[in-house]
């Protein structure tokens, strides 16, 4: 018996393996979809398409360094985190672009990242109705909101509606890891927390309010310092409850 659950675990991470680089071939449908469209739209260059591959393989390399080893492949929730997924790094790989600093530009970037933040929670809608939630998933999930910040707030600083510190914005979760490798009673669990989620859809909206066309320019920065020091006030809440646990 226990020869036998020896060899098939290996066995069932391989195929799970497998399984994962053929959703995440798959992948790649969407992804050129939605960039090739933008780059059409925009006339981009070749290097942005490019950009875009290479993101997401990086990406790809990095789930299937940590997919579970169940045999599933990365199942139907994490198909929905792949699509978001694949909106996403298409916005990222626009960052460098100065072609679409232009109203339509910013209309586009907004519209894609709508879609994006809207689908956000159908994945684990999906995943506690299948019964296949599992902490990769969510770690997948939460990364990804992450970087979605960051890639907004990366663009609301090249649309020169705010200083370099509008990056600042996309970075609190960032911060945060680091400052765990520095404390490490930092990395304990939080609990669920109605603020943290709220906090985190209200930074998408600002974020996304910032780089409207139809928004002076002198609101966005005021706007986008209100939302800073608001998930600013959040962390530091988070970070006293967490010194607070490792000192009881």
């Amino acid at each position: 018996m226990t020869t036998a659950t020896h060899h098939t675990t290996p066995r069932r991470a391989a195929h799970s393996r497998q399984r994962a680089v053929g959703e995440l071939a798959a992948g790649l449908v969407p992804l050129l979809v939605v960039a090739g469209v933008t780059a059409s739209r925009f006339a981009l260059p070749a290097m942005y398409l490019l950009r875009t591959v290479v993101v997401y393989a990086l990406m790809a390399t990095l789930i299937l360094r940590h997919v579970p080893p169940s045999g599933t492949g990365l199942g139907p929730a994490n198909w929905v985190t792949l699509g978001r997924a694949t909106l996403v790094l298409s916005m990222a790989a626009l960052v460098p672009q100065p072609e679409v600093l232009v109203d339509a530009g910013y209309w586009w970037i907004i519209g894609v990242m709508t879609v994006a933040m809207a689908l956000d929670g159908v994945d684990g809608q999906i995943a506690r109705r299948t019964g296949t939630a599992t902490a990769f998933g969510a770690r997948f999930d939460m990364e990804l909101d992450s970087f979605l910040m960051l890639v907004l707030a990366a663009r609301g600083w090249r649309s020169g509606r705010g200083g370099p510190w509008v990056v600042l914005l996309g970075l609190p979760r960032y911060l945060f890891v680091a400052a765990g490798w520095v404390w490490p009673w930092m990395r304990a669990p939080l609990p669920e927390r109605v603020r943290r989620k709220a906090g985190c859809v209200i930074q998408g909206i600002a974020l996304l309010v910032c780089l409207g066309p139809i928004v002076p320019p002198g609101l966005a920065a005021p706007v986008a310092a209100l939302i800073l020091v608001l998930l600013g006030a959040s962390f530091a809440v988070d970070s006293v409850w967490l010194f607070r646990l490792s000192r009881s």
